[in-house]
């Protein structure tokens, strides 16, 4: 099922992800979901409060988007071919960064449509986490697969990448943003309304 993308000014992007205890069905529709909608929306990346919950959760694929597809990997200490392995299903990640050095990239985000900004982040991290069924595994990762890991893991923990953008990009997106956080409130508003009167 296709599900709604939350937009920037919704509250729910903010919200710190609750631990995920419960490895059942509900889990495993909503990553299903999930992957659905971040196809459907062509991202490489979305995670749980970008459909409206707050868990540390997230999916991701990178080789849909092959003019980016420069990275590395390794899951559980082997390289496996990544058609076996994407789309994966992060649950209640860990993500420590492996290196000092820093790369900087253009990013974007489903949850701001049109708004993209340079944004600085470690080249290779470290990812501690858990699958639909609970198994353990980790996933060394550098290059663009880093960055989306980086990118989903800021959004479970409440932060979006406008807070860590060059600030001369955010400056130039300045009045996009401002624009989108008042369409939020409007619709969210306009929901409000609609579920009262209903």
């Amino acid at each position: 099922m296709i599900l709604r993308v939350t937009q920037y000014g919704e509250p729910i992007l903010r919200k710190v992800g609750a631990e995920v205890v419960s490895f059942d069905e509900r889990l495993r529709t909503l990553a299903r979901d999930m992957i659905e909608t971040m196809y459907q929306e062509e991202g490489v990346g979305l995670a749980a409060q970008q459909v409206g919950e707050a868990l540390l959760l997230f999916v991701m694929d990178p080789h849909v988007s092959s003019d980016e597809a420069d990275f590395d990997y390794l899951l559980d200490g082997k390289k496996q071919p990544l058609e076996l392995i994407m789309p994966m299903v992060v649950v209640n990640p860990k993500v420590t960064p492996v290196t000092e050095a820093k790369c900087g990239h253009e990013e974007g985000c489903l949850s701001f449509p049109g708004i993209r900004g340079w944004v600085e982040r470690p080249t290779a991290v470290r990812l501690e986490f858990q699958d639909t069924e609970g198994v353990s595994h980790i996933l060394e990762a550098a290059g663009f697969l880093a960055r989306i890991i980086q990118h989903e893991n800021d959004h479970v923990h409440g932060i979006l990448f406008i807070d860590t953008m060059d600030k001369r990009d955010l400056l130039k997106n300045e009045a996009k943003i401002k624009k989108l956080k008042r369409e939020s409130r409007d619709f969210q508003k306009q929901n409000k309304k609609d579920n009262h009167d209903s």
